[in-house]
């Protein structure tokens, strides 16, 4: 890579790590293109030389996302997984979790981004369908095999991204470093900030909730004695 370009990626970089920063700090809807370049100490002009906008630099920021999840579950042609499987259901809940934790400011963008465009222009339903894609093919892959779903896979499959991604805006810290002193009282693996709740306890619930309802799992009856 030319000197030229490895500068231009430096200031791309730059750019999309302020732009988390800023959209975690101000929120995406009161952050301005001049508060990001700010923050990435570049001049304004290059903002335009990588982005036609601010909504470019969020479109840039999810394709990041969507790479993230991609590795985290090689969603490029592996066999559809039997999420009726507590362990498998729980292994993709925790793959979501974790790019969300990681990637919180652009949920948090895009959530503001989808609201200002107002219920009529159908951008959360469109969003919340094409996030959730995987899970609608898992889902199909159920039905075809004959399972009984409690309803149609698209939208069991929104039903379950709109839950898990509401939780983490609700549970997840803008900011995502542990706290460095945490109180005699405090779950080292809680997420900082929020109300306790560590992530084995919400995936543990979410994978409880998702299998079973609001019935909890049958017990296995004692072997006799």
């Amino acid at each position: 890579m030319g000197v030229r370009k490895a500068k231009a990626a430096e200031t791309e970089e730059a750019l999309k790590a302020a732009a988390l920063r800023q959209f975690a700090e101000r929120g995406y809807l009161n952050t301005k293109i001049t508060d990001i370049t700010a923050a990435a100490d570049r001049a304004t002009g290059s903002f335009y030389q990588h982005f036609a906008s601010k909504e470019d630099l969020l479109q840039a920021l999810l394709a990041d996302l969507h790479a993230q999840a991609g590795s985290a579950f090689d969603d490029g042609g592996h066999p559809p997984h039997d999420l009726t499987d507590p362990d498998q259901l729980r292994q993709h809940l925790a793959a979501a979790w974790g790019v969300m934790r990681d990637y919180r400011p652009v949920m948090t963008a895009l959530f503001e981004s989808a609201m200002a465009a107002g219920p009529a222009s159908g951008e959360l339903w469109k969003r919340l369908a094409d996030d959730t894609s995987m899970l609608r093919d898992h889902l199909e892959y159920l039905q075809a095999r004959g399972d009984a779903l409690p309803g149609d896979p698209t939208l069991v499959a929104a039903a379950i991204g709109g839950m898990l991604s509401m939780l983490a805006y609700a549970l997840l810290p803008a900011d995502p470093d542990p706290d460095p002193d945490p109180g005699p009282g405090d779950d080292p693996d809680a997420a900082p900030g929020g109300p306790g709740y560590s992530d084995a306890q919400i995936l543990g619930t979410l994978t409880n909730l998702l299998l079973h309802g609001l019935a909890a799992p049958a017990r296995r009856p004692s072997p006799p004695q």
